[in-house]
């Protein structure tokens, strides 16, 4: 069985977040608002960290996960009333992410030397 070498969960996690941070942004320009510095920082680092862990071939890459998830699912809840839902639902596709390549790692085939 061929794997690609992205993780499409982790890509959907990082297609989500940009989109709500596009959406955040022209939410807060039609209010006439100014972006939350933290949160606006917060959505960027859960999607790079979704960004490195979506290439299945980089090292870490589930511990990576487990921190865009993390940080994904806390914004999330202290968004949950306005747009919070799609990052706390990208945090939680990080995570399920983040056990399927450890699932898959525990699964390969570990390489012996030739004796």
């Amino acid at each position: 069985m061929s794997h690609t070498r992205w993780d499409p969960l982790a890509v959907v996690a990082v297609a989500i977040v940009l989109v709500v941070v596009v959406v955040y942004l022209w939410i807060m320009r039609e209010e006439g608002d100014t972006p939350v510095p933290w949160f606006l920082a917060a959505l960027l680092l859960g999607a790079a960290a979704a960004g490195y862990g979506a290439d299945r071939a980089r090292p870490h890459r589930g511990a990576v996960l487990v921190l865009a998830g993390g940080v994904l699912a806390a914004v999330g809840v202290l968004a949950i009333l306005s747009i919070g839902f799609p990052v706390l639902a990208a945090g939680a596709v990080c995570l399920l992410a983040a056990v399927r390549s450890v699932r898959s790692r525990s699964a390969a085939p570990s390489r012996q030397p030739d004796s």
